[in-house]
């Protein structure tokens, strides 16, 4: 038998058994303030603030409260109560009114974008698309998939976690594409580590230079298919194309004080165990022991205060989600970490005489330059010669097969396109939840779904995305959430080169699978939608020169020096792996910078 523990609830794997393998430019204006609206006098002035609670948001509670600082993080949505609120972790879809599939007509009318990705059992950890709302310029389309309550879309991210390379801090200087990264792999390689040791990162150490090894738990088995392919590929292929268990923010043995992974499937419900990593799990819980944490939630910052006197970000504003009345807090340091899109908009709105189009943002790029990971194409084969064997449990993790274009070597080349991808997918034996797709009714029909299905195999690729100025979002200059702020308008699709990989990425994944043995091989391109990986990136760029980016080599914004920005805003590429490690590095690398600022009180 065959001993691997297999579960695909990884969002975004596409053309696969899906029970089997889950996963113009306008001026911008400045928010409204009814001058009749109570300000509440502030009463302390705090260390840092903190904007958003996901992924890079408890990392800056972390590091700053573990520096010794008296940070508060303000978040917009809900307070979530680690494993008391995930409310349908274990909910069998007989208990649930539409069996965890949910209503037609509720998803028509509150959830039109995020129920491409969302069913009954998470709804509850996505936004209503009809209370917030945003906008598309004419010719264009933007999904833009959110999670508002405390630990963001941590609950529900697919985890898997990828160093970049140092192939990927050089590519931009290397193909004269917009700007320079102002930082190499030897500069965050120490972060990485920092992150991966306390988060806990199972992995495959590889030895490749496209994708750096790190300090890993034990890998995840791959099961007797995926043993197959990767050996027949070592066999064939003179360069590497290497099929490797994904590296994942998974536990495979107790660290930290979380439990190991103990593979019971519905982890974007909610890990009540803790055995994957969240703010809720980890960052947030390590941050409320030093005693310096102060968490508001329902707190909606809708523009950042600024000092023209002494060049500072002086605090926040606010506006309260359930009352709409608004407030204000002061810091000595301004940490955005609201998710790319919300810390653009910040940002956007944060108008003064000085910065008229949004605040620090004398270059002008604020907004521009947005990234995304084009995927949905690939293919999928039957693969023979392993009825006999089975997997058991359900493993929370794909195989990985990185990036093998491009990489320097003439062979590895591309004369249509720069850049490359990667591929995530997996193995399986469709199982009895195929009936849903088959006609029948009755004990024959019955009869029919006690046996297996042959072995399956897919592969999606998940693409490189150029940056380019005219993929960007803006204030829309007429309409407002309920709220009163100005909601997002994107103007954002792929070009030339991410279509030529597009083609190369269906017909790679095609011979790949032939040459490994799979029969009955289907290519397919399903086709994409900007932000539809949910890897938004850009819009507050990092780089080298004030006058093209707004952040510098330390993630602090060039014209305001005690504000930072640590989520996907600040990326000045996207290469094409995950891209959350990458932003909890930068963000932990951020935080000891800008302590050790404060207190040379240079900030």
């Amino acid at each position: 038998m065959c001993r691997v523990r297999g579960d695909w609830t990884l969002l975004g794997i596409t053309g696969l058994d899906s029970h089997q393998l889950l996963q113009t430019v306008g001026f911008p204006r400045p928010m409204t303030v009814d001058k009749n609206v109570h300000v509440p006098p502030q009463q302390k002035e705090y260390d840092a603030i903190v904007v958003g609670s996901g992924i890079t948001g408890g990392w800056a509670a972390k590091e700053l409260t573990e520096k010794g600082l008296d940070t508060l993080v303000l978040e917009r949505g809900r307070h979530v109560e680690h494993g008391a609120d995930y409310v349908t972790e274990h909910v069998g879809p007989w208990e649930q009114a539409f069996r965890g599939g949910g209503s037609d007509q509720v998803w028509e009318e509150d959830y039109e974008v995020q129920s491409q990705w969302i069913n009954e059992n998470v709804k509850h950890f996505f936004v209503k698309d009809s209370e917030h709302p945003y906008t598309t310029t004419e010719d264009s389309s933007f999904a833009w998939i959110r999670g508002y309550q405390l630990g963001g879309r941590s609950i529900t991210w697919g985890r898997h976690s990828y160093r970049w390379s140092e192939l990927d801090f050089e590519a931009n200087a290397r193909d004269g594409i917009a700007v320079d990264w102002p930082i190499r792999y030897e500069d965050i390689a120490p972060w990485y580590d920092y992150v991966e040791q306390f988060a806990g990162i199972s992995g495959q150490e590889e030895g490749l230079p496209q994708l750096p090894d790190g300090e890993f738990l034990p890998p995840m088995d791959l099961n007797c298919v995926e043993q197959a392919v990767r050996e027949r590929w070592a066999d064939i292929y003179s360069e590497p194309r290497v099929l490797t268990i994904g590296r994942n923010a998974v536990l495979t043995e107790a660290h930290n004080g979380r439990a190991a992974c103990h593979y019971c499937g519905p982890c974007w419900r909610g890990c009540s165990t803790g055995s994957y990593f969240s703010s809720l799990s980890a960052t947030l819980p390590a941050a409320r022991e030093t005693g310096n944490l102060t968490v508001k939630t329902d707190s909606i910052v809708h523009r950042v205060e600024y000092d023209p006197d002494t060049n500072r970000a002086t605090g926040v504003r606010v506006i309260d989600r359930q009352t709409k009345e608004e407030r204000a807090y002061s810091g000595k340091i301004v940490f955005l970490c609201a998710s790319a899109m919300n810390s653009v908009k910040i940002l956007l709105n944060s108008t003064t005489p000085r910065f008229p189009d949004g605040l620090a943002n004398s270059s002008g790029v604020l907004g521009h330059y947005l990234m995304d990971h084009h995927y949905n194409a690939g293919a999928a084969a039957t693969f023979e010669g392993f009825e006999d064997r089975y997997y058991y449990g359900r493993r929370p993790n794909t195989i990985y097969v990185p990036r093998f274009r491009n990489l320097g070597s003439p062979s590895t080349r591309q004369s249509d396109f720069i850049r490359g991808y990667g591929y995530q997918g997996g193995a399986y034996r469709p199982d009895w939840h195929r009936g849903a797709d088959m006609t029948g009714i009755g004990a024959d029909f019955k009869e029919k779904l006690r046996t297996p299905a042959p072995w399956r195999m897919g592969i999606t690729a998940f693409g490189e995305i150029l940056p380019r100025e005219d993929n960007y979002c803006e204030l829309h200059p007429e309409r407002t959430d309920q709220w009163g702020i100005p909601i997002l308008r994107f103007n954002a699709s792929i070009g030339d080169n991410e279509k030529a990989m597009r083609k190369d990425m269906a017909e790679q994944a095609a011979e790949m699978l032939e040459a490994a043995g799979g029969k009955n091989v289907e290519p397919y391109d399903s086709g994409y939608q900007f932000g539809e990986a949910i890897h938004e990136m850009g819009g507050a760029r990092m780089g080298r020169d004030p006058d093209t980016s707004v952040l510098n080599r330390w993630n602090q914004a060039h014209d305001v020096p005690n504000l930072f920005v640590t989520d996907g805003a600040c990326m000045t590429s996207s290469a094409n792996q995950n891209p959350s490690l990458t932003y909890m590095a930068l963000t932990a690398r951020a935080c000891d910078y800008a302590v050790e600022q404060l207190r040379r009180d240079n900030l």
